[in-house]
């Protein structure tokens, strides 16, 4: 134990010299994940907020065809644009977000009282798009139901009767759900990959980067066994990863305050935070055990650096596939590496509960993959080439 913390202490000290590094490793993701939530959180707010409340210029083809329904939608601050010669285009090259469509019997069905057709012309694909859509398919809505309420009437009739049912929605979800469900997407990676590798700059430093600079040999050649050696390594990059983790929890909470709209929805308690750092420990654990094991095998730093770019795509996986195929909990997810700590951290941002056998499960799993890839990695360790620079 002494030896173990003899090499952490000596790896901290040598990695607290490079201040860029030490930077980099520390306070990258603690800057980015806040600016990013602030900025994003105010762009989204300010932009629909613009198209929400901005006149909505709206091409209508066949405008001549329902005056009344023209004048309904210039009531509700829609500006009535003409028509454009290719509306398919118009859609396409994004001259026009959403084209609305009044057939040439308009006219005709409306004076029998038959349902008259309109169509929305418009891309489901832009994000952008989906208010200006929202806001002509509401104010259709209305003017559909507020018309029919006149022709009942006219014929001595309630429109009461029309509605067998009155459907209402009970909303049992919180608002920390609400506000889980659009970070979703990005926060649980974001997260993941911090601790992944987190302490990836020290892992590759003290074992890739001694080789090369020479100075591994004199430390291997030490009475020390080289499993002790080898876990102080990576117990003083768990721990710098830990304090990586750590500051990004805290930059997460201030971000949650300045970002609009976020602060009074969103659990950022000291719980929760707790919560997310202990499902993130294994993680780190896995990661840094996982960069030793390649750090140990590879021939240079350089190397060592060019399975990074792999390293970073391995989280983004189950987020992906969420997202294109969203399924509900189960048992067997809290084993499944990368998948375990996304549906977790998103249970967390979610308000939720997660039960005991799920923690044993995630726990036992994770700790036993860093137990195995910590024994891999030692007896990379004892081979006698590992202290030899290219």
């Amino acid at each position: 134990m002494n030896i173990l913390l003899t090499v952490m202490l000596k790896e901290l000290i040598d990695f607290a010299r490079d201040r860029r590094t030490l930077f980099m490793a520390l306070f990258l993701s603690p800057i980015i994940i806040p600016v990013m939530l602030v900025g994003i959180s105010t762009v989204v707010q300010k932009k629909n907020a613009a198209q929400l409340e901005k006149p909505l210029e709206l091409p209508v083809i066949g405008a001549d065809f329902a005056p009344s329904l023209i004048a309904y939608l210039q009531g509700h601050n829609i500006v009535i644009m003409p028509a454009p010669a290719d509306p398919a285009a118009a859609i396409r090259e994004q001259s026009a977000d959403v084209i609305l469509e009044i057939d040439a019997a308009f006219s005709d069905n409306w004076r029998q009282s038959k349902p008259a057709t309109v169509e929305i012309i418009h891309d489901a694909t832009r994000q952008d798009a989906q208010i200006p859509v929202r806001r002509v398919e509401g104010v259709l809505t209305s003017y559909s139901q507020a018309v029919g309420s006149l022709r009942l009437l006219a014929r001595g009739v309630s429109p009461g009767v029309m509605t067998a049912l009155q459907v209402g929605h009970r909303d049992l979800s919180t608002p920390e759900a609400k506000q889980g469900q659009i970070l979703a997407a990005m926060l649980p990676y974001l997260l993941i990959l911090t601790a992944f590798l987190g302490g990836a700059y020290l892992v590759i430093d003290s074992t890739a980067g001694e080789r090369e600079r020479q100075s591994l040999e004199p430390l291997l050649a030490t009475p020390a066994s080289r499993e002790a050696v080898m876990s102080g390594k990576i117990a003083a990059a768990c721990l710098i990863g830990l304090a990586s983790l750590l500051l990004t929890m805290i930059s997460v909470k201030v971000g949650f305050a300045l970002a609009p709209g976020l602060g009074s929805k969103a659990d950022v308690s000291l719980w929760a935070i707790a919560r997310i750092l202990g499902i993130l420990i294994p993680m780190l654990l896995l990661g840094t055990c996982m960069l030793t094991l390649i750090a140990a095998s590879v021939k240079s730093v350089k190397e060592a650096q060019s399975y990074m770019g792999i390293l970073m795509m391995v989280p983004i996986i189950p987020t992906v596939l969420l997202m294109v195929s969203p399924v509900k909990n189960q048992l067997w997810m809290f084993a499944v590496p990368f998948l375990s700590q996304n549906q977790m951290i998103v249970s967390v941002l979610r308000g939720e509960s997660i039960s005991l056998l799920q923690w044993s499960i995630y726990f036992g799993v994770g700790l036993s993959l860093g137990l195995i890839l910590w024994l891999f990695a030692s007896r990379m360790y004892h081979r006698e080439r590992l202290a030899i620079s290219a």
